[in-house]
């Protein structure tokens, strides 16, 4: 079974190891590979574990965890089962392109095309709605495979800007869903029957 569920302080380190290696999945061959091996699981796990404490500005962080036969081989997901994906995001950190920002999506290869990206996205969508937030954005790099994702949610090319990172001269680019209700209809469980 998958569920998503707001994060605990107990999920950052391994938050942070799905964050890792998502990066240096997604981002092989466009970030320096030395940048991607010298990523630090449990550096990171120390930044999501403040960021799952500090909820202003609205910031939430959701996970997908699964157990049972879903959970990864080796791994029986009990206590709550195996996070394999994570979201986070709050209001928006520079105005204008929207009220709400999602700032992180990452699912473990293992577990993509199965809908965990959409329910994940689904949360945030509801959590920033319930806080007020009447349209939603993020910025994903033009480089990365998964930009297409946003486009599929229905999410609206609204800006493109050059940053360093890495060293590297990278475009991103920003998608919002104004109003924040067209990102929860794209998200909406299916119907059966």
């Amino acid at each position: 079974m998958i569920a998503i569920r707001r994060a605990r302080p107990s999920d950052a380190a391994a938050i942070g190891a799905v964050h890792v290696a998502t990066w240096r999945s997604a981002y092989a061959g466009v970030l320096p590979e030395e940048y991607l091996a010298g990523l630090s699981a449990m550096r990171h796990a120390g930044g999501y574990q403040q960021a799952i404490a500090d909820r202003r500005d609205g910031h939430a962080i959701f996970v997908a965890v699964a157990s049972g036969t879903d959970a990864p081989p080796g791994l029986d997901g009990r206590d709550g089962g195996v996070v394999i994906g994570f979201v986070s995001g709050g209001r928006a950190r520079r105005p204008g392109l929207g009220q709400g920002e999602v700032e992180t999506l990452y699912v473990l290869d293992d577990y993509r095309e199965r809908g965990i990206g959409r329910r994940l996205m689904r949360a945030m969508a509801a959590h920033l709605a319930a806080v007020g937030c009447r349209s939603v954005m993020l910025w994903v790099l033009e480089a990365n495979p998964t930009r297409w994702f946003y486009l599929r949610l229905g999410g609206r090319p609204v800006a493109r800007e050059s940053i360093r990172f890495a060293g590297l001269a990278l475009d991103q680019l920003a998608f919002a869903w104004d109003p924040i209700d067209t990102l929860l209809a794209a998200t909406a469980p299916a119907r059966e029957g």
